[in-house]
């Protein structure tokens, strides 16, 4: 047996430090030798939840079998390893200090026949692996990170269009994580909302916040979802501060009637993240007369963001996370045609012209909240297999099926923009997996200093008009 003991101070409260290594998916972030890692069992994290771990050792790739053996949150983690070359049972002591936490680590590798006749020659190894990660982790929970920058491949290759949309794939998401940074910020006291929430990238991301520990506010529109989205939640991360608010965020009586309640309430906002989207097909008009993709892709997330703002004012560090997509790339803002018209209509078209007018948005709250401190971004998934993707883009989704993202890493950048401390010192960029792109790919789609002032002041108009007594369905 080869016994190896580490140790490490931090200046994080012992409550951040353990739960940030009770969830060992982390080790990919803190341990160069580990691949990829993912939960096995259901529920919270305590005695019994399983992990796969796929690690590089001189022996080649390992996929190691753990399981949390002992759980005493803020004082111990026991771990139980097993590979065909050898198990480990991994031991991890939390003590509070006055800077902080001191955190123990131990481990004992026992080999199996024949490797244990040779184990003695490993140990040199092993305590270079051991001593690594444990500095890992260390720069995991320091968390003093630069603000995010574009990378000199990604760099070059935007300004070719092709091979930027490359990227969009899950090809593209693989390659990027590679170089990825720890996230390691304590959730625990953050009050995460989240518009579309029920499936595809909203529900993806409510699942990671709520195991992070996230209070959440999760805006949907079908009531029948509601009880088993937060039983599901609830179930799978012990999380029970999940709420669920019922709205069709295409309506703006129900988004003012949503921000009226919010309000009331009183509790600051640290993240809103607008991820409530649709690709209608074919034109169509809300009850209250508006083209629905204008009404859901951008009036709505307008009018609910500045309705809510004095919550986010609130908040320490606030956070606004606006979802558009790659298809905006394709269109240029048109303030003409903010409410495409029946004649000639494409979903997809008045989806991306949408997008791309929030993405405007986004860069002017930036700039206009900037003294406020709030930080605004905006992001965009990739291509996700989504239900909105296969239910709306069929064709599409049936010829890219190769090529697409999982719901997850779709929205992984999202996850990243309400979590990673350095996500907040920048504001007004557009990001790809996790790195600010260019928000035009094609010079054609670039608009005017006027074009964008004419959209907020159109913006302006409709809210000043958008009263819930305007928009009553006319009578029969």
């Amino acid at each position: 047996m080869i016994s190896l003991h580490e140790t490490i101070e931090v200046a994080r409260p012992v409550v951040e430090a353990f739960d940030y290594i009770a969830d060992f998916r982390t080790t990919t972030q803190w341990d160069s030798t580990a691949d990829s890692a993912r939960k096995l069992s259901h529920g919270p994290f305590g005695v019994g939840t399983r992990f796969e771990v796929i690690c590089r050792h001189p022996l080649g790739r390992v996929t190691l079998h753990y399981t949390l053996t002992r759980y005493e949150p803020g004082q111990l983690l026991a771990l139980h390893g097993s590979s065909r070359f050898f198990d480990v049972d991994d031991e991890i002591r939390f003590t509070e200090t006055s800077a902080g936490t001191r955190i123990d680590y131990r481990a004992d590798f026992t080999f199996r026949q024949p490797l244990k006749y040779f184990s003695a020659k490993f140990r040199t190894g092993l305590e270079r692996m051991g001593q690594a990660s444990l500095q890992g982790l260390k720069q995991a929970l320091d968390d003093k990170f630069p603000a995010p920058t574009l990378s000199k491949s990604n760099r070059l290759a935007q300004q070719l269009v092709l091979p930027a949309v490359a990227q969009f794939t899950c090809s593209g998401y693989n390659r990027g994580r590679k170089t990825w940074l720890p996230v390691s910020r304590w959730m625990g006291e953050k009050h995460v909302m989240i518009t579309g929430a029920s499936s595809g990238l909203g529900l993806a991301t409510a699942h990671a916040l709520a195991e992070k520990g996230a209070e959440l506010t999760l805006v949907i529109r079908d009531e029948t979802k509601a009880l088993d989205l937060k039983q599901t939640l609830e179930r799978e991360s012990g999380n029970k501060r999940i709420h669920i608010e019922i709205a069709d965020l295409s309506l703006m009586a129900d988004v003012d009637r949503l921000a009226q309640r919010l309000n009331r309430l009183g509790k600051p906002v640290d993240v809103l993240v607008n991820n409530a989207g649709a690709l209608f097909n074919p034109h169509g008009e809300t009850t209250e007369h508006l083209e629905q993709s204008f009404a859901l892709l951008l009036l709505s997330p307008y009018r609910l963001t500045r309705a809510i703002k004095p919550l986010l004012i609130k908040a320490d560090n606030p956070r606004v996370i606006n979802v558009v997509s790659g298809g905006m790339y394709s269109q240029r803002l048109d303030v003409d045609l903010l409410e495409a018209s029946p004649d000639g209509y494409s979903g997809s078209v008045a989806y991306a012209r949408a997008k791309r007018a929030l993405m405007v948005v986004t860069q002017e709250w930036a700039q206009q909240w900037a003294g406020e401190n709030i930080v605004v971004n905006a992001m965009h998934p990739g291509w996700a297999k989504t239900p909105g993707v296969e239910s709306s883009l069929p064709t599409f989704a049936r010829l890219t099926r190769p090529l697409l993202r999982t719901p997850e890493q779709g929205a992984d950048t999202i996850i990243w923009l309400a979590m990673a401390t350095e996500a907040g010192k920048i504001s007004g960029k557009l990001f790809l997996d996790r790195e600010p792109r260019t928000t035009h790919l094609l010079p054609s789609t670039r608009e005017s200093l006027q074009q964008r002032e004419a959209l907020l002041g159109a913006l302006e108009a409709y809210e000043r008009g958008a009263t819930a007594a305007d928009f009553q369905p006319a009578a029969c």
